[in-house]
C-alpha cells in the first residue's frame, strides 16, 4: 500500500528550520525542568505516600490545602489533577510512609466530609526501595541508549549511529520536558513509555538509514543531499502508514483505557509524533553532517 506515490520533497533543505524548532521546544522543556528542580517524580523512586482524593462537590484547592494541614499529614504537598481528567480530582502527596492506610482515609473523608468526597487510592512506598528503583530506571535507559549505538555502529557504521542516538535523546527530552511543562508524574509506566519511545524512533531511523545506504551503493551520481532526500521520499509512505497504525492505537488506549495506562499511552501519542519527526528531521540530517565533514576533513 502506498500512501504518497513519487514524492519529491526536499526534506534537508528544512534543517536549519527544523532543527530550531527542536531547540526551543527542548529549551523549554529543560527551563521547565531546572525551575521546578527536576522532574515530577512519583513516590515509585523518591518514596512516601500519595493519597488521590476525589470530590463531588467543587472546591478551591487553597481550601482544601487548608483542611489537609489540620490532619496527620500536616507537611503534604496538595496538587490539583488537571488537563487529562473529568472530574475535579487533588493528589496528596506526603515524604511520610504510612503504614496504617485506613487511618489516613478517614482522616481525609472527616475534614472534606463537606464536600462529599472519595479516596479513590492510596500508594506508599519506602525511601530506599524509590531510590533503588530511580537508579535502576536511569541504568536501563542508558544501556537500552548504549546497546542501540553499538548494535547500529556494527549494522551500518558510526555516523548512522550516532545520528540515531541524537534522535532518540531529543524525543526522550521533548517528551520530558512536555511532562516537565504540563507537571504530570513520572512513574515506572513512564520510563516503560520512554524505552518504548526509544524503540520506536529507532525502527523508523533503521528503515531511512538502510535505504540510504542501499541507493549509496548505486552509482546514482548524487550528492550526500539528494541521496538523502531521495531516501526520504522513497520510505515516506511507509514511515506515515506506520506512524498512523501506532497513533490510533495509543489514541485509543488514552480516551478509553483507563487511569492506570492514560498516562503512559499520552506519553507514547507524543513518542510516535515526535519519533516520526525526528527520523526524517534530525537522525539524517545529522547523519549527513557527520559524512560531509569527515569528507572534507579527508579532502584536506
Amino acid at each position: 500500500m502506498q500512501l504518497l506515490n513519487n514524492t519529491n520533497i526536499d526534506f534537508i533543505s528544512k534543517t536549519k528550520i527544523t532543527f530550531f524548532i527542536s531547540l526551543v521546544i527542548i529549551l523549554l522543556g529543560i527551563s521547565s525542568l531546572i525551575i521546578k528542580k527536576g522532574p515530577n517524580l512519583s513516590i515509585d523512586f523518591v518514596g512516601g505516600t500519595v493519597i488521590q482524593v476525589a470530590t463531588s462537590k467543587e472546591i478551591n484547592i487553597n481550601e482544601l490545602r487548608n483542611l489537609v494541614s489540620k490532619t496527620i499529614l500536616k507537611k503534604s504537598e496538595v496538587t490539583e489533577i488537571t488537563g487529562l481528567n473529568i472530574n475535579q480530582q487533588f493528589r496528596i502527596k506526603t515524604n511520610l510512609k504510612i503504614e496504617n492506610t485506613t487511618e489516613i482515609s478517614n482522616a481525609i473523608l472527616k475534614s472534606l466530609s463537606n464536600y462529599t468526597p472519595e479516596v479513590r487510592a492510596i500508594e506508599s512506598v519506602g525511601p530506599k526501595v524509590g531510590k533503588e528503583l530511580q537508579s535502576q530506571a536511569m541504568y536501563a535507559i542508558g544501556l537500552a541508549l548504549l546497546m542501540l549505538m553499538i548494535y547500529i555502529g556494527f549494522r551500518f557504521d558510526r555516523f548512522y549511529s550516532l545520528g540515531s542516538v541524537l534522535a532518540i535523546v531529543h524525543d526522550v527530552l521533548i517528551t520530558l520536558g512536555i511532562f516537565s511543562l504540563l507537571n504530570l508524574e513520572i512513574d515506572l509506566s513512564i520510563v516503560a513509555a520512554f524505552l518504548t519511545i526509544v524503540g520506536y524512533s529507532l525502527n523508523d531511523t533503521i528503515v531511512i538509514f538502510d535505504r540510504f545506504r542501499e541507493n549509496s551503493h548505486k552509482d546514482l551520481k548524487l550528492s550526500l543531499n539528494e541521496l538523502a532526500n531521495l531516501s526520504l521520499n522513497q520510505t515516506l509512505s511507509r514511515t506515515i502508514i506506520t506512524s498512523l497504525t501506532t497513533l490510533t492505537v495509543v489514541v485509543i488506549l488514552f480516551f478509553v483505557g483507563g487511569e492506570i495506562i492514560k498516562y503512559f499511552a499520552f506519553a507514547l501519542i507524543i513518542g510516535v509524533i515526535v519519533g516520526t519527526y525526528s527520523s526524517i528531521f534530525v537522525a539524517s540530517p545529522f547523519m549527513l553532517y557527520l559524512k560531509s565533514k569527515i569528507k572534507i576533513e579527508e579532502e584536506e
